[in-house]
């Protein structure tokens, strides 16, 4: 079985869970993790490369081309949503979401916000609007992505040109987030997700999106449905772990790796154990 995840840092968090739980029952993992984007570790399940990988709820809005249906905004909506389309046109199959929402966020630098009396996306646009001097660090897919920064600035009513963005190589927030804490390259925002444990560290103020922007990003490992019905026991081994990764400790786990620099591997098998769940 090959299992694979996306390339930011919650990517390889949950990846190596996965391979970790399937490796512990006896199940043979090829691991493929931290395998690129969202398009191309997509493609790549479809096509039949890879088997398993952990994916977003609300990813299913892009995949079936249906990004104004309100479904995306409710947690439980989106995930009978996207469990029904994906199984019947593609035989995908996705298992239990964990309860956080992951969505994509803006952070700004924490000293800029206060000064600015920047708390909201609201408040950001009127800054943006206003002249004021913005930097925002963030991946390509967060840029163009519909449900992205488009959505942002469509909901709040500001754009930023192409000279106010830094874009990044691959997705990883903690290279955002850093490049917004340290000033890089006179960055200042940066493209966050609300799960990112190194908001606190690299004092960012993550700006609240009150008029529910962004769709509901719920994490679950989705996988072949003839994979499956090869290992059903699958299910079983990784529902109770996901089911049990609220917002605040995917925060904590994830600043383990993106702030403390600890292996994504070795903060998944710690968590394993102590929650009982490998031994």
């Amino acid at each position: 079985m090959v299992v694979a995840s996306k390339i930011d840092t919650e990517g390889a968090l949950l990846g190596s869970m996965i391979v970790a739980l399937l490796r512990g029952r006896g199940i043979a993992v090829d691991s493929r993790l931290q395998l690129g984007p969202t398009q191309i570790v997509r493609q790549a399940l479809l096509a039949g490369q890879i088997d398993l990988y952990p994916e977003y709820t609300g990813n299913g809005a892009i995949f079936f081309n249906r990004e104004n249906d309100p479904a995306w905004h409710d947690p439980a909506r989106g995930y009978v949503l996207v469990k029904q389309l994906d199984r019947a046109q593609n035989d995908i199959v996705w298992l239990a979401p964990a309860p956080a929402d992951n969505s994509w966020a803006i952070a700004m630098r924490r000293d800029v916000a206060q000064k600015h009396r920047l708390t909201t996306l609201e408040d950001f646009a009127g800054y943006v609007n206003g002249g004021g001097t913005v930097k925002l660090a963030a991946s390509a897919e967060f840029v163009d992505s519909p449900g992205a920064l488009p959505a942002f600035e469509s909901a709040y009513g500001f754009r930023l040109a192409r000279g106010q963005l830094l874009t990044l190589v691959g997705g990883d927030t903690s290279a955002t987030l850093r490049a917004a804490g340290e000033g890089i390259s006179g960055v200042n925002a940066a493209m966050a997700y609300t799960t990112d444990g190194a908001l606190a560290v690299l004092k960012l103020q993550l700006l609240a999106d009150d008029k529910r922007a962004q769709t509901v990003y719920q994490p679950a490992p989705i996988i072949r449905g003839t994979v499956l019905a090869q290992h059903p026991e699958i299910e079983a081994i990784l529902d109770p772990v996901f089911r049990s990764l609220t917002l605040t400790r995917l925060q904590q786990l994830n600043a383990k790796i993106a702030a403390d620099g600890e292996e994504a591997s070795a903060v998944a098998s710690a968590y394993l154990s102590a929650n009982g769940f490998q031994k």
